[in-house]
């Protein structure tokens, strides 16, 4: 009989701590679907959410899809290349690209094929200017950007001088935050947001029209345009 009681007052143990066990699990799987869908978002104060009478998305509604995650560029050691097919290779630092250029600033919404979108005030200086400095060769058909990441895509030459690209260094008002591409993105106006390119290191211009960036070596159009 006190065998009996024994053997009962073990089993009640044990299947109290395989249902505490069983409850721990349960909220753990919770508390994690819970921050999968509730991710912690990021605040950016002094953003300018509002420009000449329209409302601008958030910093942080911009979601980030980088291939290898947030790059840190250090901002004395940078350095934008413009190699390729242009008369004057040319190398600049952040400071350069800021001070020896024109910068322009305009709203721009960046269209994602996950289809989310963003309108964020864009600043930052023409890509046409930076190619004119280095002098581009008539045979070049196309301009590669290429990123600290190793991330590449392309686009036409004839793209920046039929359009007002911006290779910009603020958003909303703010220094482009580390994690959103400093110390400059693409401003892909009309495209997709794979041609929005950040962490840009070396502008190279080509005659390879059948270049295709990281993504559209992966079936994504290589046109990229927004409907």
């Amino acid at each position: 009989m006190w065998f009996d009681i024994m053997e009962k007052a073990k089993s009640h143990r044990e299947t109290l701590i395989i249902a505490s066990i069983l409850v721990v699990l349960v909220v753990v799987i919770l508390v994690g679907s819970y921050f999968v869908q509730n991710p912690v978002r990021r605040l950016y104060p002094g953003e300018v959410r509002e420009y000449m009478g329209e409302n601008l998305s958030s910093l942080s509604d911009l979601q980030d899809n980088a291939i290898r995650g947030t790059q840190d560029l250090n901002h004395s050691s940078y350095r934008l290349t413009v190699s390729g097919l242009v008369f004057n290779q040319k190398e600049y630092t952040y400071d350069q690209v800021l001070n020896n250029f024109q910068d322009y600033e305009k709203v721009v919404t960046l269209y994602c094929v996950q289809g989310w979108n963003t309108k964020i005030l864009w600043q930052g200086v023409l890509v046409r200017d930076l190619l004119d400095s280095s002098g581009v060769n008539s045979t070049a058909k196309v301009v590669i950007f290429h990123a600290a990441d190793g991330y590449t895509t392309a686009l036409p030459v004839s793209y920046f001088y039929d359009h007002d690209i911006l290779l910009a260094f603020k958003m909303n008002g703010l220094v482009i935050p580390t994690e959103k591409g400093f110390p400059f993105e693409l401003v892909a106006e009309s495209k997709y947001g794979y041609k929005w390119i950040k962490w840009i290191t070396v502008i190279e211009l080509s005659d390879n029209e059948s270049f295709l960036g990281f993504w559209e070596s992966r079936g994504y159009p290589n046109s990229a345009d927004v409907p």
